[in-house]
């Protein structure tokens, strides 16, 4: 098969999704561009602190900022999150106690998760389960929620928080659309007007054009190294959602009686707002480069997920590769296709956090940041590659090409 006459064909075939993406991405970025002149952002606050940082206004004002896109009351945005796991491991801490339950209503969540909650095969000293916090899982069912298993259970009572996860994980399962998030919560809010509602928002930011503040969820959680850093953010997570829930894990964060006071921006606003600024466009560049690469994997014969004319809900691209030796390929041909550490081979093994061998490839300009091209996967049947990222189109499609002539070979 001609490789180059192929992606001709392909470039045609998507030329109408790529379409619908320049839309949303218009939407985000008069979005953004509107909450930083709503909010007055000023030269000063990329001003910088150090030490205790109290009460700084550059940090102050990125946060107004974030509660002004979300439609949120309040927000935490820190670079002292080390990553997406740990602001949802933190924000559970926060909001529960001893003896209360918590419910997953996505099934099984992300691996890092379930080693937080203590689900995992090894439970940790630390986990919820290990200080008394109690965790119950409903499955999904043909990728949707299974409402009235929910609703029964939440008319029993003795349910503190509702867990919702957008993205995948590592499973076969599809990622929600914010718009079966909304209907989700509604039925919620029918049979229980009180449970928190939770919502993992991990590679969904601006994939559509709707946030889960907006739809109804109390807090919603994710990662800089992701979506909203653009590649440009160096470290970080955000939390948002209601003031009281905030204020919570603001006092986890820091200490009782502290909270959202202190906390040092160590040279990190400037980084912060310009990637929240550039979120928008990379955002939908990895939408694309994730399109691309699921029409042109499809043609070459193998099982996509999300199919390139579907709708998206994050950033995420599954390529089931059926054996071990095709995922270690593609992810080495990623890695090639990179701009940063282009000659390093990726190869599978332990990392903390998961009971399988993982492969990662990510020639990133900063460690672990996914909404840079990366990929990655545990090595396990049926052996799927989870891709996700791309700064530009045109880096993106770049890679996608190097690791598809990696497996061809």
């Amino acid at each position: 098969m001609n490789l180059e006459n192929l992606v001709k064909e392909v470039d045609e075939i998507i030329k109408p999704e790529l379409e619908k993406i320049d839309k949303i991405c218009t939407k985000n970025s008069n979005k953004v561009i509107e909450a930083f002149q709503k909010c007055d952002l000023q030269e000063q606050h990329f001003n910088t602190s150090t030490g205790y940082g109290i009460d700084e206004p550059g940090r102050n004002k990125i946060e107004e900022i974030y509660s002004k896109i979300f439609k949120a009351e309040d927000s935490l945005v820190r670079a002292q999150f080390i990553s997406g796991t740990h602001a949802l491991a933190l924000t559970l801490s926060a909001l529960l106690r001893y003896g209360e339950t918590m419910i997953s209503i996505t099934g099984a969540p992300y691996d890092t998760l379930q080693t937080v909650i203590g689900t995992g095969k090894e439970v940790s000293k630390s986990s919820l389960k290990a200080y008394g916090v109690k965790y119950e899982q409903i499955e999904l069912v043909d990728n949707d929620f299974n409402v009235e298993e929910i609703k029964n259970r939440l008319s029993q009572g003795n349910v503190k928080l509702v867990e919702i996860q957008r993205s995948r994980g590592y499973s076969t399962r599809k990622s929600l659309t914010i718009e079966k998030i909304e209907a989700i919560i509604k039925e919620i809010r029918e049979v229980n007007k009180n449970v928190i509602i939770m919502v993992d928002n991990c590679y969904g930011e601006f994939v559509q054009d709707r946030e889960p503040i907006e739809v109804g969820a109390d807090i919603a959680v994710g990662s800089l190294m992701k979506n909203l850093g653009a590649g440009i953010a160096t470290s970080g997570a955000y939390i948002v959602g209601r003031k009281d829930l905030i204020e919570l894990c603001a006092e986890r964060l820091t200490a009782p009686g502290i909270g959202k006071e202190i906390g040092p921006s160590l040279n990190q606003n400037t980084l912060l707002l310009k990637g929240l600024f550039f979120a928008p466009q990379v955002v939908a560049s990895s939408v694309k480069t994730a399109i691309f690469s699921s029409c042109l994997l499809e043609k070459l014969g193998y099982d996509v997920d999300p199919k390139y004319d579907e709708k998206r809900a994050d950033i995420v691209q599954t390529i089931l590769l059926k054996t071990e030796e095709n995922l270690v390929k593609f992810c080495q041909g990623i890695q090639k296709g990179s701009p940063v550490d282009s000659n390093v081979v990726p190869i599978p093994s332990d990392m903390g956090g998961y009971d399988d061998k993982i492969i990662m490839a990510a020639g990133t300009f900063t460690e672990g940041s996914t909404i840079e091209l990366s990929c990655d996967g545990p090595i396990r049947s049926p052996y799927i590659a989870y891709m996700q990222g791309g700064l530009t189109y045109d880096y993106g499609r770049y890679g996608i090409l190097k690791a598809v002539k990696e497996m061809m070979k």
